[in-house]
Formats: structure tokens, C-alpha cells, sequence
């Protein structure tokens, strides 16, 4: 698809944006409030951020010439999510335009594979792994004395799959290295034949499997490290998951200072040993393990989207800090806690019916005491899909009664806004 651009811009005071959904949307928000122009990459005219954006280029997100376009009024450019073409962006790289994260920083992330193979590099606590590959499928040698169908079924299946490696057992999950979010590109593997199944549907090489973790909680991480090497954090948060799609979050979790400090240590070591300028989040898995990374993130997440209203400066207030080389500062809560619920789309709805944008359920939510709605006005069918969010803001100071208040409140929202009986677009 060609590019093409809306409006004008100075490249002075202003970046780009590659990518118009939700998250470029709340980045353009919090850009109006700091008085810098914002300019977005989305094929979409109708993209949450495109109504709201100074200018927008419309050419698809891995378009290179479209962002060769958007440079061209942004003094620097950041990313909405990492499906890039880093290698077609080296080319504008080295024609001088910034990129913040750098492509560098950026390469390791944005495969799941290479997320792993880092994390060991550091040393840092993760689910065993190994590649797909590893469990091609042994070609049957066969023998002509001995017809192929009179080999039992069993015998012939468990001849043409190779052994798990050593110190692996069933269940495993295994994941699509690029392009899975919200439970796409996963599958679950508890016998031989789940194998089979998957080896013959797609490219081993593009996927990794690990090991089943056992976990208690899942808890996430952002954090910042500007241009100066100052690495900051937002508060540790629990995120509750409603068939692979992220339902709420809890800000923050109750913890201790040692579970809290290794996870900022974790962040540390990625952020500092990467060189990275900008926002990543980091999913983790906790429970008899420890602490375990589940996925990085090279982006503002939805986990971090409570701290618009309750924290002294948001995911999306980082991330204009940073790619505008500014100083970053440690966010704090402004108030004693924030549950997160995202609005998942209940039913098959689209933007046809004309009771598509869920008028009298999302008056009903701003009606709430202490809640702030975000609405991303987006197009198409609706099951499943995140249609906006919103943040309770909590008042207990007593972190089992502060829960308790978030349960309660989750209550209310759900009386207004049902679960989706299945996920699907997110």
C-alpha cells in the first residue's frame, strides 16, 4: 500500500508514532497535555489515534516508506508495537532518522526466541525452553521386508516423532515467536499427537515451546531508562487473565520488598545491558519458582494504562519523556491504589449496529464513583475485542482491604459490563 499524508507539522517538539491503535491514541492524549505535536503510521483512517493525531501518514505499520514520511516532521520516531521491519528501518537508520528505542535495542525483543536466548545470556529467571525445531519429525527408515501397514499405528506414530529433550515432560506450551498476542500463536501440547499436530501446521523454526509453569499469581513491570542511563519504574501490578486476554489489573500487588526489588533488578539488567532509550513492560510468572519472565515488551502494555489517572506520571508520560530526550523522574501513586478492567467487547456487535458504541452501558460506568472511562472508539465487530478500559481509583491504605475494595468494584463493573463469553479480536 502506498503512503500518503494528512496536515502539516515542524519536525521541532514533535515525534512519530508507527502504529494508530489504542496505545498510540493514549499517547497522543498524554502529547496534547504536554504541548508536543504527535504524528502516527496506520493504514487506518478510522484507527483510535488517527482523530486525535497532529498529522497522520496513512501507509501500513511495516510500510518503510511510510515512515520514511513520518520522519520527515519528527525530530524522533517510537513504535505502538514491535511487528517491525527492523531491517527495512536500518536503511532510514542510516540516513540519519532516530529511532528511540534504537533498531539495536529493539532486535532482541522483538522475537520471542531471541527473548529467551537474552534472558539466558543475563542470567535472568525464565521457563525452561528449546526451539520447535528440535522435535522434527524423524523421517520412518522403513524396510521392504516389512510392509509399512502392518506396522502397528502406535509403533509407526512414536517412530516418526523424536523424544522430548532431557528433563521434559507434558503438559508444554509452545508459542509462535513473532506476531502472538492475547493467546493467538500459543498451543498447548500434552501428548505426542498434539505434536504432530502442530509440527504439521507451521514453521518449527518460528516457534519455541516451554515448559508449563505453575504459577500463583501473574504480576507485570514498567519500566524506563532514559538518555541518560536513569532507569524508573512504575508500581508492580497483578494482571488476572480471561481466556488469554488480559481482564484487570491490580495497582499495586502486595508484595514485599524483595519481590518488588527483583523485579526492578530484572528490568535494570535488560534496559541497562540492551542500551535502551524508552518503555518496556515485562510480564512475569510468580509462584514456587520465584519470579519467572514470562514476556517482554518493548512498549507501553495494558498492564500500565491504571497509571494515567493514579500515578504522577503514566506509561505514555515516560514514553514522550523518553523519545524527547528528556530526564525522566520515579512515578509515584497518587492515591493508595487503581484497579484497571478493560472493556472486552460482550457481543458480536459491529459498527453497523447502530448500539454499537454501548451508550447506556458506558454512561453507567462513568457514572461510577471514582472511575475515569477510556473509550477507543473503534470499528468492526466487537466480541472479544478490547474496546476500552476503565481505572477505579482505590482508597483503602491496608493492602488485603485495598483487595477486598478491588473485588467489590470489579463487582460493579461486571453488573454494568459483562465478561465475553469467548475472546476473539483484541
Amino acid at each position: 500500500m502506498g503512503a500518503a499524508i494528512e496536515a502539516t507539522g515542524s519536525p521541532a517538539n514533535s515525534i512519530g508514532i508507527v502504529g494508530g491503535g489504542q496505545l498510540a491514541w493514549m499517547l497522543a492524549e498524554a502529547a496534547r497535555r504536554r504541548g508536543i505535536e504527535l504524528h502516527v503510521q496506520t493504514p487506518g483512517t478510522d484507527d483510535p489515534a488517527a482523530a486525535i493525531a497532529s498529522s497522520v501518514v496513512s501507509a501500513d505499520v511495516r510500510d518503510v516508506s511510510g515512515t520514511r514520511l513520518l520522519a520527515e516532521r519528527c525530530s524522533a520516531i517510537s513504535f505502538e508495537n514491535e511487528w517491525l521491519d527492523l531491517d527495512g528501518l536500518s536503511a532510514l537508520a542510516g540516513e540519519g532518522v532516530h529511532f528511540v528505542p534504537s533498531l539495536e535495542a529493539l532486535r532482541p525483543l522483538v522475537c520471542k526466541r531471541s527473548q529467551r536466548e537474552l534472558e539466558q545470556r543475563l542470567n535472568l529467571p525464565c521457563p525452561r525452553w528449546f526451539p520447535l525445531d528440535q522435535l522434527t519429525p524423524i523421517p520412518s527408515t522403513g524396510s521392504s521386508a516389512v510392509p509399512a501397514s502392518s506396522v502397528p499405528s502406535t509403533a509407526a506414530s512414536a517412530s516418526r516423532i523424536p523424544s522430548l529433550p532431557e528433563g521434559f515432560g507434558y503438559p508444554l506450551m509452545a508459542k509462535a515467536a513473532t506476531g502472538g498476542y492475547d493467546g493467538k500463536g500459543t498451543a498447548v501440547l500434552h501428548t505426542d499427537a498434539d505434536v504432530q499436530e502442530l509440527l504439521a501446521r507451521v514453521d518449527p523454526s518460528s516457534w519455541i515451546v516451554e515448559e508449563f509453569v505453575a504459577f500463583e499469581r501473574e504480576l507485570a513491570l514498567v519500566a524506563a531508562r532514559d538518555v541518560s542511563g536513569e532507569v524508573v519504574c512504575l508500581p508492580l501490578v497483578q494482571t488476572h487473565q480471561h481466556q488469554q486476554v488480559c481482564d484487570w489489573v491490580l495497582a499495586p500487588v502486595e508484595s514485599n520488598h524483595a519481590l518488588r526489588q527483583a523485579a526492578r533488578n530484572i528490568a535494570a539488567s535488560l534496559l541497562t545491558s540492551l542500551n535502551y532509550v524508552g518503555v518496556l513492560s515485562i510480564e512475569f510468572f510468580y509462584g514456587p519458582k520465584g519470579l519467572l519472565i514470562n514476556e517482554l515488551a518493548p512498549r507501553t502494555h495494558n498492564s500500565g494504562h491504571y497509571s494515567i489517572e493514579a500515578c504522577t506520571l503514566s506509561q505514555f508520560d515516560l514514553q514522550l519523556l523518553c523519545v524527547s530526550a528528556q530526564p525522566l523522574r520515579e512515578p509515584e501513586l497518587q492515591v493508595p491504589g487503581a484497579l484497571m478492567v478493560n472493556l472486552l467487547g460482550f457481543d458480536a456487535r459491529s459498527s453497523s449496529d447502530p448500539q454499537a458504541d454501548f451508550a447506556e452501558q458506558r454512561q453507567a460506568l462513568s457514572a461510577l464513583p471514582d472511575a475515569h472511562l477510556h473509550w477507543y472508539g473503534k470499528t468492526g465487530p466487537s466480541l472479544g475485542r478490547k474496546l476500552g478500559h476503565i481505572t477505579l481509583l482505590l482508597r483503602e491504605g491496608d493492602p488485603q482491604r485495598r483487595r477486598a475494595e478491588a473485588m467489590e468494584r470489579l463487582e460493579q463493573v461486571r453488573q454494568i459490563w459483562p465478561l465475553p463469553a469467548e475472546a476473539c479480536n483484541a
